[in-house]
């Protein structure tokens, strides 16, 4: 039997999933930080967009950053065009903050990075972390996408 899920499927079951407020922290946002380079302490009032994904990434056999830097995912995956995406394991990674932002060749910059969710001519919908302190879908112009890229797990499709 040939049984197979999709990163967008996992995270929608965390719909919601948010920030504890205070000194407690999520314990899954907490867990998702530990499969990074983030240093401890974590916490869920740092940015967790990017943490986020790395669980479920991890349980899914799919390829994943380890890194808690949104831009991280832009060297992840196969690149496609926004054109091509698709709901299931693409993901899509946004530049953050006033402009002028630097392109997709620099790394070390703000982003933002959530599961491709939909477009229409303007915009992207994301399902991500971190979004309003939880996990949400969202729309953002197409003018803020770095890049999209196909998650494919290890020795599948």
């Amino acid at each position: 039997m040939n049984i197979c899920t999709s990163l967008y499927a996992v995270v929608l079951r965390l719909l919601g999933l948010h920030e504890i407020p205070g000194k407690e922290h999520h314990p899954f946002i907490i867990w998702c930080f530990s499969l990074t380079t983030f240093p401890k302490p974590y916490s869920d009032e740092d940015s967790w967009c990017s943490a986020l994904l790395q669980g479920p990434c991890f349980l899914l056999g799919l390829p994943r950053s380890g890194s808690a830097a949104a831009r991280s995912w832009l060297l992840v995956g196969d690149p496609i065009d926004i054109s091509s995406a698709e709901i299931g394991n693409d993901v899509v990674i946004l530049k953050r903050g006033p402009d002028p932002q630097p392109g997709p060749d620099v790394i070390k910059a703000p982003g933002h990075v959530g599961i491709y969710a939909g477009q229409d001519a303007q915009c992207v919908k994301l399902l991500a972390g971190n979004q309003h302190n939880q996990v949400s879908i969202a729309t953002f112009p197409k003018s803020s996408i770095l890049g999209v890229r196909r998650l494919t797990a290890k020795g599948g499709s």
